[in-house]
This record gives structure tokens, C-alpha cells and sequence, in this order.
């Protein structure tokens, strides 16, 4: 299994605001990961997430592929991507769903079971749970949103209950409203970390409802490689801002544990992240790290296969499209200017994008 990663354990639940800014703070720094715990989503929400991406991802290829990717939203097959352009493999030994916002003028890309072609298969009634649930979801909606108002400040917009017509949507709006409302609540604390004034990343347009997109990922337990060595994801760094991580327990996560800032492959060693209960895995993505000018590491980071089936959804809370990510005032100075030129977030996260999927 190899050398565990002892990571920090954040609590978001804390009321001295400062002191876990300060904590997130030597982190980032240290390691670029950390646990995240008393994030308000409950375990066994999470678990029944885990139950139902099970029951998805069990399904005949076909019918899965009726909801391939499209703009980002859908379904990716085994193999479709490498997160790893230069790995000579034929491509990463997972699958996933992602589901992008579902409010606002681009919900309507999301692709659901429940809708097109699944009918016609009869797969809602392979997965009754999802539209009996919606109901029950609709309201803990409200009630969560509700929290956020008065401790976040965001005002989201709530779509109708009339304007979904599945339980499995309304059950990943729900958890997706949870997480966000975690991540809002953590990125006021990463302004603070950065000693800068608690709203400042809202004010750049970095958390913007549109840029939240939830990612079920399974990873099969048996695979065929043929003599080359594979990969459930390949070494990499991920793209955004931060990413909020959930999973079912099994191991294969691991990340480099190295000089500050390394991304070379060939330095450091590899340690396992291991799963705390109840608690979220939270990184520091690329563009985090440009904006501190590598004072927040973008830890390089990897699933291996462990002959275990493995489950997990990941949260990645991105900046919106048009905000430019340029190194912050508090990040750099005569002596340490900055390392990047400044970017808009869309096209940085259009040309990664372009890297992993070929296209």
C-alpha cells in the first residue's frame, strides 16, 4: 500500500474564522491537500450517491452511451480520456458521469437516465428510487439553501420544482447545493488565507454558481491490461480552483510528496491518501496556483487499480468562464513577480480540456 500522506484536517464547522484560514494556509502550502470535515453533507447521503452511481454505472454499455459527453455533461466510457497526455497508454481505466449547474441558462445541457433514450429502455424502472426521492430532496433543497443564504451570502437561483421531471436529478441538485454551499463557505476561508478580504473571490467572479460541476467516477476492479502498465487515473494536476472529494473507502488514491511546487514525476514519491470518515479530500487546482504564484501547490496526483471496484465523486468548483486568473497583489513582489501571464479561465480550462480528450 506504501507510506500514508498525513494531510491536516480542516474543520469548517469552526467559528475562529482566522485560525482556520491560517491552517488552510500552511496546507496549501505544504501539501496542496487536506481533509475537510463537519462540511454539512452527510455520510449517509453520500453513501446513497455511491449506491445509486452503482446502479448507473452497472448498466449495458448501450444504454450508457445513449448519454455520452456533450459539452462537458454525460457519460465517459473506459479509456476515452488520459489525464496524462504524455503516458503512452491507451487511456485511463475509468468511467464517469458529470453533471454540470443545473440552474441558470445552461442547465438544459445536463443529459439525465431518465430522459430520451433511456425511456425508451425502460430504464427508469431499473432505478424506481430516483423519482421517488425527488420530493423528499426538493424540500432538504430549500432547507440547505436557506443556510446558506445567512451564512454564505449567495443568492442562488431555485429552480421549479415542475422544471425537473426525475428523481435522479433532484437528488444530484440537492447534493450538489450541499457541496457548493461546503465550497462557498471555503473559498470566503482561502480569501482569508491569502490575507485578502473574505468576499474577493466572489467579487472576481471565482464562484459563480455556472462552474460547478459534480463527476462520478467508477473504477472497475478487474481489468485486462495486456503487459502495459495502466492506470485508474494518470498522474496529473487538476484544472481549477479547488476540488472537493468524496469516496467509497477503497484505496488507489495517491499524490506526490515532494519539493515545493514539484510537478516532476521522476522527484519525490508517491504516498497514499487515505480516506477519513466524514470527511471531503479537498485540492488546490492549477489555476488557484497560478493566481498565488505556486504559493499554493497544485499537488500532482493519481488512482492506481487495486483489484477493488472503487467509487468516488468529485466536486470541482472552477472560476466563471470570463474571469481572468492573475497573480494576486499579496503573492508577489520586486523579488518574486509573476510567474504567469494572466488568462481567462474558459480558455485555460478549453485548452486542458482539448489535451486530455483529444478534441
Amino acid at each position: 500500500m506504501g507510506e500514508a500522506l498525513k494531510l491536516p484536517i480542516i474543520d469548517l464547522s469552526s467559528p475562529d474564522r482566522f485560525s482556520t484560514a491560517d491552517s488552510i494556509r500552511q496546507a496549501c502550502i505544504d501539501y496542496g491537500f487536506f481533509y475537510l470535515v463537519n462540511h454539512g453533507v452527510e455520510e449517509e447521503i453520500l453513501g446513497r450517491i455511491f449506491d445509486e452511481s452503482r446502479k448507473f454505472f452497472s448498466l449495458p454499455l448501450e444504454h450508457k452511451m445513449s448519454l455520452v459527453r456533450k459539452e462537458h455533461r454525460g457519460y465517459t466510457p473506459l479509456y476515452a480520456e488520459n489525464l496524462d497526455p504524455s503516458s503512452p497508454s491507451k487511456g485511463d481505466s475509468k468511467e464517469s458521469f458529470y453533471i454540470g449547474p443545473l440552474e441558470g441558462t445552461h442547465s438544459n445541457l445536463n443529459q439525465w437516465p431518465s430522459d430520451g433514450i433511456f425511456i425508451l429502455c425502460e430504464i427508469p424502472e431499473v432505478l424506481p428510487s430516483w423519482r421517488s426521492t425527488m420530493d423528499l430532496f426538493y424540500k432538504k433543497v430549500l432547507r440547505q439553501l436557506k443556510n446558506a443564504l445567512i451564512l454564505v451570502g449567495n443568492q442562488p437561483t431555485v429552480t421549479p420544482l415542475g422544471q425537473r421531471n426525475s428523481g435522479w436529478s433532484a437528488k444530484y441538485w440537492w447534493i450538489i447545493c450541499c457541496i457548493r454551499y461546503a465550497g462557498s463557505r471555503l473559498i470566503r476561508l482561502l480569501a482569508l488565507a491569502l490575507k485578502l478580504d473574505e468576499d474577493f473571490f466572489e467579487k472576481v467572479g471565482a464562484s459563480d454558481i455556472p462552474t460547478a460541476f459534480l463527476r462520478l467516477i467508477h473504477y472497475p476492479g478487474e481489468l485486462d491490461s495486456s503487459g502495459e502498465e495502466i492506470y485508474g487515473a494518470s498522474a496529473h494536476s487538476d484544472y481549477g480552483m479547488i476540488t472537493l472529494l468524496a469516496t467509497d473507502g477503497v484505496p488507489g488514491l495517491q499524490a506526490w510528496s515532494a519539493g515545493r511546487n514539484s510537478k516532476n514525476q521522476g522527484y519525490g514519491r508517491t504516498c497514499q491518501v487515505s480516506r477519513v470518515i466524514q470527511a471531503f479530500i479537498v485540492n488546490i487546482g492549477d489555476m488557484m496556483e497560478r493566481w498565488t504564484n505556486c504559493l499554493f501547490r497544485s499537488t500532482l496526483h493519481r488512482v492506481m487499480p487495486t483489484g477493488q471496484e472503487r467509487y468516488s465523486a468529485a466536486f470541482f468548483l472552477d472560476p466563471n468562464n470570463s474571469c481572468v486568473v492573475e497573480c494576486l497583489e499579496s503573492c508577489c513582489s520586486e523579488s518574486c513577480p509573476p510567474r504567469f501571464p494572466p488568462i481567462r479561465s474558459g480558455d485555460y480550462l478549453k485548452e486542458r480540456f482539448r489535451l486530455t480528450y483529444g478534441s
